[in-house]
């Protein structure tokens, strides 16, 4: 009998920015879109299997949305009371993502903004595709 295999591969076409803050996800978010002018807002938790017989975990999520070349970006909070989106980044407390393409003075724009707010010890671009756990950040 010939044996089928099925092939996943992870959309991982994205900007990820590791953020280490000690300020509570709306706290963050305000100050984000006060400083650099975007609009974050609550939306629907992002939700994560981690073994199949229990409950997901939830991490609050926010979003804002570019029309201008169609730019989706997220903040995700990494810890909830029961665990880590990504265990291994255990010292991050937020990650921004963004879909779609974004120039690097965009981006160096995103990142020198983010660590000038006096609440966050350090904002770092970081590659998904080195992230053990990184099919937890697929939306």
């Amino acid at each position: 009998m010939n044996k089928t295999y099925l092939k996943l591969s992870l959309d991982l076409d994205f900007v990820l920015i590791a953020i280490t803050a000690s300020l509570k996800d709306y706290m963050l978010c305000h100050k984000v879109n006060t400083s650099l002018n975007f609009d974050f807002e609550k939306i629907e938790d992002h939700e994560v299997y981690f073994n199949v017989d229990e409950n997901p975990l939830a991490f609050s999520k926010y979003y804002f949305f570019v029309e201008q070349g169609e730019i989706e970006y997220y903040i995700i909070n990494n810890r909830n009371a029961e665990g880590f989106l990504i265990p291994e980044m255990n010292k991050v407390d937020f990650f921004m993502i963004i879909h779609q393409y974004i120039d690097k003075e965009d981006l160096n724009f995103i990142l020198t903004g983010l660590n000038k707010l006096a609440d966050i010890q350090v904002a770092a671009q970081i590659d998904p595709k080195k992230l053990k756990s990184r099919e937890n950040l697929v939306m």
